[in-house]
């Protein structure tokens, strides 16, 4: 199919989930007793299963660390996979990025990552991280608590997904623009837990020039207006900006696979129209500068990398699907397929 053909697959999606809809499944329902497999330590379990298609499957997540919030789960899943039967497979984690209303949808509705990984024998695996959730345990102004997004994704989907969906130990992680930031971050904070991480635009280095600001931006722009329920104040919480700043613990991503790819701003041969070309050009022209900061930092350690600055393109949908067609290789190898 082509990138055109895959983007209007989002209305016939929408038909397709109507029909389905009666085949959600209620594994267990509401005052029933979670299943022992399929539950996290912390009591994290799924309240909700809808299969989408033939390898489409939707989970609702009852989640401790996210509080009321539902913790969403869009699995894909290989041929020859069957629940419960209990085989392992390599795992790849598909992060979105910020302020998308597709969410974890996002990948399935604007890439062919169906039909790109029809043969690919690993269990795709493409999580919520809300609006702008930053794949971080909020600091909530020292109160903690939910949303704890890091514990969400690491610990009870990950538990979920060992425990009850065949999910394996050989895992990789990727993302776009946000979740470029989050596949860095979770590979750095988790060191050992993924082979390889690619992270396609984002702005890695966090506390780079006016990336601070940039972020609380967003997060007023998405209804967080107050400063510093993520990290803190960037100035009087430092420390904990710099603990949520991968491109400070470069050092952890040893022995990691990774791959950075970006584009420079420019509208390129894919570009569709998605994000207004001015909007996209001048995100990524900025993603750029800050994967440029994050590379430097990866040289200066001597820390191999797969660096792939493709030249024209913008903030868009069309170039991630091209950055995961080209950085699969490394993302397979990392899962040992």
């Amino acid at each position: 199919m082509s990138r055109h053909g895959t983007l209007r697959r989002r209305t016939a999606g929408a038909l397709v989930a109507a029909l389905l809809a009666g085949a959600v499944l209620p594994v267990p329902g509401a005052g029933a007793t979670p299943r022992a497999d399929a539950t996290a330590d912390d009591g994290a379990w799924v309240v909700r299963e809808t299969r989408i298609d033939a390898r489409t499957i939707d989970l609702e997540i009852r989640s401790p660390a996210l509080g009321i919030t539902p913790g969403l789960v869009r699995l894909l899943t290989p041929q020859g996979w069957s629940k419960g039967d209990g085989r392992t497979w390599p795992v790849l984690y598909l992060l979105h990025g910020c302020c998308d209303i597709a969410d974890y949808k996002a990948w399935t509705e604007y890439t062919d990552v169906e039909q790109f990984t029809e043969d690919k024998p690993a269990l795709i695996v493409m999580p919520t991280a809300g609006r702008i959730g930053m794949y971080s345990d909020w600091w909530n102004f020292g109160l903690y608590g939910s949303p704890s997004w890091a514990t969400f994704h690491m610990t009870e989907v990950r538990q979920i997904l060992e425990r009850g969906y065949g999910a394996g130990t050989r895992r990789a992680i990727a993302g776009l623009s946000m979740g470029a930031y989050g596949a860095m971050e979770y590979a750095s904070r988790y060191p050992g837990m993924f082979g390889a991480a690619a992270a396609y635009s984002g702005a890695i280095d966090v506390l780079a020039p006016g990336i601070p600001e940039v972020t609380q931006a967003n997060l007023v722009a998405q209804g967080f207006p107050l400063w510093g329920g993520l990290w803190g104040d960037p100035l009087l919480q430092r420390a904990r900006w710099e603990d949520h700043n991968p491109a400070l613990k470069v050092d952890s991503l040893r022995g990691t696979q990774l791959y950075v790819s970006c584009g420079n701003g420019v509208p390129g041969p894919l570009d569709t129209g998605l994000i207004p070309p001015a909007v996209g050009a001048l995100i990524e022209s900025n993603a750029l500068v800050n994967t440029l900061l994050f590379v430097d930092r990866l040289r200066a350690r001597n820390i191999p990398a797969t660096i792939d600055l493709y030249g024209a393109g913008t903030h868009t949908w069309p170039y991630w699907q091209f950055a995961l067609h080209r950085s699969w290789p490394v993302l397979a190898s990392g899962m040992g397929i």
